[in-house]
C-alpha cells in the first residue's frame, strides 16, 4: 500500500497546485490514499465548505487539522459530513474526531492527528493519550497507523517518533510550515520532522512578507494575508507499507511551479 502525505496546504495558491498536481502525481506513483492537512486551506486560516468539497474533489481522501482548524466556524457542521478530523488531544467536549479509521487496499488505516504543546492551545498531553489510542487500535488489530503531529517543537515529534516507531506506520510532522530534510524510515516507521507546506514560497511561511517584516521591526502586528499570485510550491511525501504496516520506502516529491518535480529518496539504515 502506498500513501500521499501532504502538509499545510496554505490559501487559494496551495489549493491551486493540489489541482494541478496531484490526480498526476497519484497515477505515476500509485498511491492508495491521500491524506492532507486543512488547517491554512482558506486564505491561510481554517477551512471553509467550499474549499473541503474542492479539496475532496481533487483527490484527497482524509484531511487533518490544527491549532487554526477552528478559525472557520462553519466547520463545525462538516466534521460528520466529511472526513475531516482535529487534533485528537483537544478537550473531550470538542467538536469533531481525532482519528480517522477506513479500510484501504484491503487493509484498515487509522490517521490520527496529534497537536503539541510548545506555543500551541491548551490540550491534553499528547504523549500520554497516543500511547493509550495506539495500544487500543494495536488491540484492535489495526497496523496500519498514521500520525500527523501537528507542532512547533522539533524535539516533540522527535521524541515522538522514538517513543512510538515500533507501533506505528509513520510520524510526519506539520505545522512550521518550512519542510525538513530528515525523511527517513526509522525501524518500519517513516518519519519527518516537518512535510512542508503547499501554496506560496516567495514570503513567509506562505502568507504575504510585509506583516511579519514590519511586526519584527516594530513590534506592531496586523494581518496575515496570502496573495492571489506567487511563486508557489507543492511538497508531499509519498510512503509505501507492507501487510503488517510497516514502512519499507518513503520519497519526498517537490514541485516549483510548473517545473518537473523533484524526488529525494528517504534515508533507511542498509
Amino acid at each position: 500500500m502506498k500513501i500521499g502525505f501532504i502538509g499545510d496546504i496554505v490559501g487559494k495558491p496551495g489549493r491551486l497546485m493540489i489541482k494541478r498536481h496531484l490526480k498526476r502525481l497519484q497515477q505515476e506513483h500509485f498511491i492508495d490514499v491521500t491524506i492532507a492537512n486543512y488547517e491554512n486551506a482558506s486564505h491561510g486560516f481554517g477551512l471553509t465548505q467550499k474549499n473541503c468539497e474542492e479539496l475532496l474533489g481533487y483527490g484527497i481522501d482524509i484531511m487533518t487539522g490544527g491549532n487554526h482548524s477552528f478559525d472557520k466556524k462553519e466547520i463545525l457542521n462538516l466534521f460528520d459530513e466529511y472526513p475531516l478530523i482535529r487534533p485528537i488531544n483537544y478537550p473531550a467536549d470538542t467538536p469533531g474526531e481525532g482519528l480517522f479509521r477506513t479500510i484501504q487496499a484491503g487493509h484498515e488505516i487509522a490517521v490520527i492527528n496529534l497537536m503539541g504543546h510548545y506555543t500551541m492551545p491548551m490540550v491534553d498531553n499528547p504523549f500520554t493519550m497516543i500511547q493509550a489510542v495506539v495500544s487500543t487500535l494495536k488491540e484492535e488489530g489495526v497496523r496500519h497507523i498514521v500520525i500527523d503531529m501537528h507542532a512547533e517543537a522539533s524535539s516533540e515529534k522527535q521524541a515522538l517518533l522514538h517513543m512510538l516507531k515500533e507501533d506505528v506506520s509513520a510520524v510526519l510532522g506539520t505545522h512550521t510550515h518550512v519542510g525538513t530534510d530528515d525523511l527517513q524510515v526509522v525501524e518500519g516507521c517513516c518519519y519527518v520532522t516537518d512535510v512542508g507546506l503547499t501554496g506560496c514560497r516567495d514570503g513567509v511561511i506562505g502568507m504575504s512578507s510585509a506583516v511579519p517584516v514590519k511586526r519584527f521591526l516594530t513590534g506592531i502586528g496586523g494581518h496575515f494575508d496570502v496573495p492571489d499570485t506567487c511563486k508557489s510550491l507543492f511538497q508531499m511525501i509519498v510512503f509505501e507499507l507492507d501487510g503488517n504496516g510497516r514502512c519499507i520506502g518513503a520519497e519526498k516529491i517537490k514541485i516549483y511551479d510548473e517545473k518537473p518535480k523533484i524526488v529525494t529518496q528517504a534515508w533507511q539504515e542498509p
